[in-house]
């Protein structure tokens, strides 16, 4: 029984420190930003090749990526002071 007792006083701090480590995270717009930017890149190349037609030439894709690394180096700028 004292072992019971043991694993179950570990199993109750083992409990605590992850509900203190689920307090600590926080919402990073940054990352939300940058994930639905890549999905829809993703987006972009798979329709082009399901369809065997490019969606969009190299002319339009070249600066629309830098616009929306741009927008997602912008984001993460100024979020930063919140994720610190």
């Amino acid at each position: 029984m004292a072992r019971d007792a043991e694993q179950a006083e570990k199993a109750g701090e083992a409990g605590e420190a992850r509900k203190a480590v689920k307090k600590a995270r926080r919402f990073d717009p940054g990352a939300v930003v940058t994930g639905l930017f890549f999905l829809a890149v993703a987006g972009v190349f798979l329709a082009g090749a399901l369809s065997d037609d490019p969606v969009a030439g190299p002319e339009i894709l070249g600066p629309v990526l830098l616009a929306g690394l741009g927008l997602v180096g912008i984001v993460r700028v100024l979020t930063r002071s919140r994720r610190h």
